[in-house]
């Protein structure tokens, strides 16, 4: 079976955003260079230092933890010759301008990638480099990846839909040690009062674990739907706003929603409003842009790639080896444009 990320350097992000730098502005714009760091783990160093609210610093998207990532960050309500005297193991900060406007999700345009893919046989790489050499266009399945998930991510959305707030906080607990004493306070307090210790959690992370349930509804209906159908349709990410138009989505999506016990107004949080996803929609499949081989050796391939925002270099990797080694004659180009 093959490997990534077997250290950090296997596996390289560099993020590709849309920005307008001016030489003053209310937001100093940064870019992140992070070396095994979650970035919401990484934000919140930073903050710490600079004694801000970590919700001061925005970002465009999440990187993978066990990688090389560099990411543009903008920060409000600190002073640079403050944010550069920062020094963080395996974080470093470099500067690029400012901005009127905090970068956000809809900044990242893509990501480069640079992953080098070990443990493969001689036959293995020699059947990879023939396939990416006849291929000039690779459309991927557009499944979100496993960083997505993390370890108990699906398990606490579902629980956050669900309103099932006291597991929802103790699977935290288990999972997330940051906000644990905080919480235990609060819940010494008031300790059936599960909505208030919840709130201790910034918004975004509550979201992040809420996303993770969305994802995980999402990659089961395009596992479903690429089973017999191979067009590459727009298919809901469901939340409290989703209209189905298509029948056959509509008839997988109702198939799953009925096994997890959950229908579209489960996405409206009333306890906890902020974290009531509307919805939105994702492709099918995705394509795989710039595919190069930087270098082959004895049992290794490293491969450079870009991706649109959104998309997982895990997933293209899987596919590129999964399909195109193990089961060649299963997948053809054709059949994913």
């Amino acid at each position: 079976m093959y490997a990534i990320k077997k250290t950090p350097e296997d596996f390289i992000v560099k993020e590709i955003a849309e920005l307008s730098l001016k030489d003053a502005g209310d937001y100093l714009i940064y870019v992140l260079k992070k070396r095994n760091y979650t970035v919401m783990r990484a934000i919140g160093q930073i903050a710490n230092v600079l004694r801000i609210n970590p919700k001061e610093i925005g970002f465009a998207g999440i990187k993978d933890k066990n990688a090389i990532t560099e990411q543009f960050i903008s920060i409000r309500y600190a002073r640079k010759e403050n944010i550069d005297r920062v020094r963080l193991k395996d974080i470093s900060l470099e500067f690029k301008g400012y901005s009127d406007k905090p970068i956000v999700l809809g900044n990242l345009i893509e990501n480069e990638f640079i992953i080098t893919v070990r443990d493969l046989t001689d036959k293995e790489i020699s059947s990879l480099i023939t396939k990416i050499k006849n291929n000039k266009k690779l459309m991927m399945p557009n499944l979100f990846g496993e960083q997505r998930f993390s370890e108990k991510n699906t398990e606490i959305g579902r629980f956050l839909v669900k309103c099932d707030f006291e597991n929802a906080l103790k699977t935290v607990l288990e999972t997330n040690p940051d906000y644990k004493e905080q919480i235990e306070e609060s819940l010494e307090r008031n300790p059936k009062n599960f909505v208030i210790a919840l709130k201790i959690i910034p918004r975004r992370l509550l979201m992040l674990y809420v996303h993770a349930y969305q994802s995980f509804l999402w990659n089961m209906c395009l596992e479903e739907y690429t089973k017999k159908n191979k067009k590459n349709i727009e298919i809901p990410i469901v939340g409290f706003g989703t209209e189905i138009e298509d029948g056959k989505i509509d008839k997988i999506i109702g198939k799953i929603m009925k096994k997890e016990k959950i229908n579209f107004r489960s996405f409206i949080n009333r306890p906890i409003p902020e974290i009531s996803p509307e919805g939105s929609l994702r492709n099918a499949f995705a394509e795989i842009e710039e595919l190069k081989i930087l270098e082959a050796g004895k049992d290794f391939v490293k491969l450079s790639f870009k991706l649109k925002k959104g998309s997982y270099a895990t997933v293209a990797v899987d596919f590129l080896v999964s399909a195109y080694i193990l089961n060649p004659l299963q997948l053809s180009i054709s059949f994913y444009s």
